[in-house]
C-alpha cells in the first residue's frame, strides 16, 4: 500500500516560494472545461499557514476573460490584476474578481508573471483528480486537498489559524 505525501502548511516558508507544481490542474464550470493543465505546467505558491495557490498559464484557459477595476497588493508578489469570466451557459451569469494574476511580479516571483490563479468556486477545481476545497473564509485563494494538513489561516484573515482535518 502506498502512502500519500502530506504537506504541512506550518512547514511552508515565509516569504512564500513559487515552484513548478507536478500536478494536473483541472477547472470546470457548469460542466464546461475552463482549463486542463498538465503536471509541471502550473506553479504553486507555498506560504506558511496557507494551502497552495495554483497559477496556471493564461494560454490554458479556454474561455475569454475580461479585466475588472479591482486591484490588490501583496507584499511579496506585488500588484494583482483581477478578471471576470462569463458563464458558458448564460451571458447574464458573469463572475468577477475570482481570478487574478501578477502581470509585473516583484523579484523572486517572475515565474508566475501573467499566470492566472483561481479561487475555488463557483467553478469546480481539481488537483490530480481530487476535488479541491477553498481555504476557509474566502479571503485567500488557497486550494485544500487531502494531502494538506496543519493550521491554516483564513476566515478572519491572519487572525484565526484553524486546523485542517
Amino acid at each position: 500500500m502506498s502512502s500519500v505525501q502530506k504537506y504541512n502548511v506550518q512547514s511552508f516558508p515565509c516569504p512564500p516560494v513559487a515552484e513548478r507544481a507536478n500536478r494536473r490542474i483541472i477547472i470546470k464550470w457548469h460542466g464546461q472545461l475552463i482549463a486542463d493543465v498538465a503536471p509541471g505546467d502550473a506553479y504553486w505558491v507555498l506560504e506558511t499557514h496557507h494551502p497552495p495557490t495554483y497559477y496556471i498559464p493564461a494560454s490554458q484557459v479556454r474561455m475569454p476573460l475580461s479585466t475588472t477595476p479591482r486591484s490588490t497588493f501583496c507584499e511579496w508578489k506585488g500588484s494583482a490584476t483581477y478578471y471576470s469570466l462569463m458563464s458558458p451557459i448564460s451571458a447574464a451569469d458573469t463572475v468577477s474578481d475570482r481570478i487574478w494574476s501578477y502581470n509585473e511580479p516583484q523579484k523572486g516571483y517572475e515565474c508566475i508573471k501573467g499566470y492566472l490563479a483561481f479561487y475555488v468556486g463557483p467553478w469546480e477545481c481539481y488537483v490530480d483528480g481530487e476535488t479541491a476545497r477553498p481555504q476557509p473564509g474566502d479571503y485567500y485563494g488557497g486550494w485544500v486537498t487531502n494531502d494538506i494538513e496543519g493550521v491554516v489561516r483564513g476566515q478572519w484573515g491572519n487572525w484565526d489559524p484553524i486546523p485542517i482535518l
